[in-house]
């Protein structure tokens, strides 16, 4: 079946769905999500949006915080722009029908996180992502020239090379013409035609064993660009969340939100001893890259598989009112976190890079704009300060709007597109053959490439990476069309970019640290 819409919109989360609102006035948007709707990484973000709100805080003190976060990697440029718009973002978020949580005297509640100078946290209790998510859900749903395509699962996009051109990986003219897409009821190949394509997917977090993401974050969006010939960048900054909540074996992984040590909440070895003080005058408040390399270092060095986060010694009743999710999750596991430590363990949660976009959002192919965690904008650097990413994601899908909406009529169909070719495709795979690559690649990442690495670490993982994906591509080529294999493939894909460009960086920064190349930050 061939589809024909103005806007094709990969990805249901904050930066989808937003751009969507927008451009829907001015054209046909079709939103392709794998799962349903609501499942996306935006709904799993507790801690909040930063924004500068009231005094004392200021522009400028939050575009400091950012770059410090980024360890001089952040495009300043950027980051002014993403915060000076972000109070404009704010105001159409609540526009739209998202709340946020005020105090006595009716002013905004705002939180304060790891890496932030002053309280500018707009937050909805402790699940400020599943409040946006459902707003913007809502606004979405009911706008009549917006249709959701369900269970619908982006194979490849659709660029000259479909048409039989050779196209080089740094050409300039690459153009994209739509995608193919799986509808998983069917088992059929559908063709989306598109004048503006928005790859808005998620992030890569499922690659690792212990990781805050959902099941769906397998980097789809990422693998295809990468597979396009876009540019893709900075994929060794890898964010792992501090303080996950220690339950061996469960998939995601319950974020205990950076909010709560905001609050007041202190880091602690097993046996009771407060360190954080050893690495950053901070504390428990230090950036995320700090916090979880000396969460990782003192239970290396313990032989712990957790640390603990006390809450303890806070007001009971005003720690259960901002953070009901937690202590329910807590309370079901038997931890009362009023009177008991929560054992905590650092996750794989952000990906700091991804699709290489300009300050319009727009890729390196053309036609296609990328927003929110797929995308790399210059805002984090080698390091993601905490609650920057819905603002990221919503200020980025604003401007990718504005630009589609500029240039759509620039743009047409392209017609004499080839249905998508499955001969030769007639294996029905086995999922042992499946199931246990994406455990070996699972393995290789958090054993190799996870918060420490070295040179020998990575060649390693590289080795090991090379075999499984030279047998995953041999599966692929002949087996009939699954979720499971396309998901494997693009992890594999975004497994090998985060390796090599790890190994080309020949330093310590941020998120990256190689124990073979001195830093001045930590350890």
């Amino acid at each position: 079946m061939i589809h024909k819409v103005d806007f094709l919109v990969i990805g249901s989360g904050i930066a989808g769905l937003s751009y969507s609102l927008k451009v829907a006035d001015h054209g046909t948007v079709a939103i392709l999500t794998k799962t349903d709707i609501d499942e996306t990484t935006t709904r799993y973000a507790q801690g909040g949006i930063a924004s500068v709100t009231y005094e004392p805080d200021s522009f400028e003190k939050h575009i400091a915080d950012t770059i410090d976060a980024g360890d001089g990697l952040c495009d300043e440029n950027i980051v002014r722009k993403v915060v000076t718009e972000a109070p404009g973002q704010i105001k159409e978020l609540i526009k739209w029908g998202s709340h946020f949580d005020k105090d006595k005297k009716g002013d905004y509640d705002l939180a304060k996180e790891g890496g932030h100078s002053e309280h500018r946290i707009l937050h909805h209790k402790d699940n400020t992502g599943y409040e946006i998510q459902r707003a913007l859900s809502e606004k979405s749903k009911a706008h009549p020239n917006i249709k959701f395509y369900k269970d619908y699962f982006t194979i490849d996009l659709i660029t000259q090379h479909h048409l039989g051109e050779k196209i080089a990986r740094k050409s300039k003219n690459i153009e994209c013409y739509g995608a193919y897409v799986l509808n998983t009821k069917t088992n059929e190949v559908d063709t989306f035609l598109s004048k503006k394509i928005l790859m808005a997917t998620g992030g890569i977090g499922t690659i690792y064993h212990v990781t805050t993401n959902p099941t769906i974050a397998t980097g789809d969006g990422i693998a295809m660009v990468y597979r396009a010939k876009g540019i893709i960048e900075n994929m060794e900054f890898v964010q792992f969340h501090p303080t996950s909540l220690y339950e061996p074996g469960v998939r995601p992984s319950f974020l205990i939100t950076e909010a709560l040590r905001g609050f007041g909440a202190i880091l602690k070895t097993t046996d009771g001893k407060e360190f954080m003080y050893k690495y950053d005058k901070r504390e428990s408040l230090a950036p995320r890259d700090i916090v979880a390399r000396a969460i990782d270092n003192e239970m290396k060095n313990k032989g712990d598989d957790y640390v603990y986060l006390d809450c303890t010694h806070l007001d009971p009743e005003e720690l259960k009112s901002h953070f009901p999710n937690i202590n329910a999750k807590c309370l079901s596991l038997g931890i009362d976190f009023t009177k008991d430590k929560i054992p905590v363990t650092p996750a794989a949660h952000y990906l700091c890079g991804g699709i290489k976009v300009d300050e319009y959002g727009r890729t390196t192919i053309k036609n296609i704009y990328a927003a929110g965690e797929n995308a790399s904008t210059g805002m984090h650097g080698a390091n993601r300060l905490a609650s920057n990413s819905l603002i990221e994601a919503i200020v980025f899908a604003d401007v990718a709007a504005k630009s589609s909406i500029k240039t759509l009529d620039n743009s047409a169909f392209k017609s004499n597109i080839p249905c998508w070719d499955d001969e030769g495709t007639s294996l029905t795979e086995e999922m042992v053959l499946i199931t246990q690559s994406l455990k070996e690649v699972r393995q290789i990442m958090t054993s190799y490439v996870g918060i420490v690495r070295s040179n020998l670490r990575l060649k390693r993982a590289l080795d090991r990476l090379v075999i499984i994906h030279r047998e995953t591509e041999d599966l692929y080529k002949r087996s009939i069309l699954s979720i499971k294999i396309c998901e494997l493939r693009n992890t594999i894909n975004n497994t090998y970019l985060i390796i090599k460009m790890a190994m080309q960086r020949k330093e310590s920064r941020g998120l990256h640290y190689n124990i073979d190349y001195p830093m001045k930050n930590i350890m």
